[in-house]
Formats: C-alpha cells, sequence, structure tokens
C-alpha cells in the first residue's frame, strides 16, 4: 500500500469491533498494519480516542491522526465536521496514499464513516472505497449476555432510544426482539413505556461489552435515575 504515482488512494472503512481487539478480523488487522495513514474519531481535540485504543497495539502509532466529531444531534452542525473530515482525508488521497477510518463497531451499521464516505463521494466521486466490516455491539453484547437475538421466523428490530415514544411502542407491538441503541440519555422516559407496556422482566442492558468494563444488568429497575454509559444499548426480547 505504498502511494501510487500519478494515481489516487483507496479509502478504507475499518470496523473494528466493540472494544476487545481480538474481535477484529484478519483482514482488518492486514490492512491496518499495511495502510500508511489511518484516522480515527474523536469527540474533541483534547479527548481520548476509544477506537485509537483498541488498535493501540496492533499499529504504530505515528501514522494514526484524530478526526474531531463532536457529540452533537444537530446534522446540519456536524456536516461541517464530516466535509472538513473528508477534505483531510483527500490530501492525502490525491497524493497516492491509502488512507484508512477506523470505526467502532461495524463502518455501516450507524457509523461515523457513512457520513465521511457521504461528503468524500460528493466532491471526489473518483476515489475507490472498501469497506470492512466489524463485529457490530448488537451481536457482541447478544453474546455477552448470552441472549439470543432471533430464531426460525422471528422479526428483529434496531432503533435509536431518542425515537418518539409512539413509535417505540409500536416497535414493541410489531417485533420479536428490538434492540434500544442510544440509550444514555433517554433511559427513564424508555423504562416508563417498558414497565407500562410490562415488558421490564423481558429486557437486558449491556454496556461496553468485550471490555474490562462490561456490565450487564438483567434488572433495570436498578438502572432508573442512573448516569449511563455512551456505550450501552438495551435488548428487550418476548
Amino acid at each position: 500500500m505504498n502511494p501510487k504515482r500519478g494515481g489516487i488512494g483507496r479509502f478504507y472503512g475499518i470496523g473494528v469491533g466493540p472494544g476487545d481487539p481480538e474481535l477484529l478480523t484478519l483482514r482488518a488487522h492486514r490492512i491496518l498494519t499495511e495502510v500508511p495513514v489511518i484516522f480515527v474519531p474523536q469527540k474533541d481535540e483534547q479527548s481520548g480516542s476509544f477506537a485509537r485504543s483498541i488498535i493501540a497495539n496492533l499499529v504504530d502509532g505515528s501514522k494514526v491522526t484524530g478526526l474531531v466529531f463532536p457529540m452533537l444531534r444537530d446534522e446540519r452542525r456536524l456536516s461541517c465536521y464530516w466535509q472538513k473530515a473528508a477534505d483531510v482525508i483527500w490530501q492525502h488521497l490525491e497524493k497516492g496514499q491509502d488512507c484508512a477510518l477506523v470505526n467502532v463497531g461495524d463502518p455501516l451499521l450507524y457509523g461515523t464513516f457513512v457520513h465521511v464516505l457521504e461528503a468524500l463521494r460528493k466532491n471526489h466521486p473518483q476515489v475507490e472505497v472498501e469497506v470492512v466490516p466489524g463485529v457490530s455491539s448488537i451481536t457482541a453484547a447478544a453474546a455477552s449476555a448470552v441472549a439470543p437475538l432471533a430464531v426460525n421466523d422471528e422479526k428483529i428490530a434496531i432503533i435509536s432510544g431518542n425515537e418518539e415514544a409512539e413509535t417505540i411502542r409500536d416497535t414493541l407491538n410489531k417485533f420479536d426482539t428490538v434492540v434500544f441503541l442510544k440509550v444514555h440519555r433517554v433511559f427513564d422516559r424508555l423504562l416508563g413505556i417498558l414497565e407500562e407496556m410490562n415488558l421490564l422482566e423481558k429486557c437486558v442492558y449491556v454496556r461496553r461489552c468485550t471490555t474490562r468494563d462490561e456490565e450487564i444488568i438483567r434488572d433495570v429497575r436498578n438502572l432508573k435515575g442512573k448516569r449511563l454509559d455512551y456505550f450501552s444499548l438495551l435488548i428487550l426480547r418476548r
């Protein structure tokens, strides 16, 4: 993966899984060791990067650069950061250098990679792109909790805890298993809906699955009023 004379570098979206470096695929490991430029997301200039910590012992740190993506819900404001990241990546690609953007979990499942790719392709549609899938927090959390996600003809939904209450109730009524992401700021509201529908006993909460800080809680009532981790989710199986 040396610079290509007269050519444009390839852009890789690399899924590195939910936290445990041993869950990287062999392909992800190979590309990360070969590619000359690696980018990792971080929420601000001072913060560490969870993605960087996953690959820290696998790659030469001198070729890893942080890209800032604030923890905002305003897509208009975030789009400026996605475009800035795409511009920084392009500076290397246009020199013929392959680049990788590391994404916790899977790049195409709620991944920051998707937004950066869209920004990059808008101005540089000729860029070659390769995505290496990663173990998602959904499947990893289910494995940690030994909680089947679906069998036979069962239906599964993945939704944000930020959805409207009506949407959450409708989803719970229509699907056999529901995985709630982004629950850390709205958990008490979600808890109220689940209690109202007599579903609390069907839930398991998983925090930072596969890491040293992993926590699995089956009596989710104990979480009421507590400050929860960003890297957490809730699995409900009827």
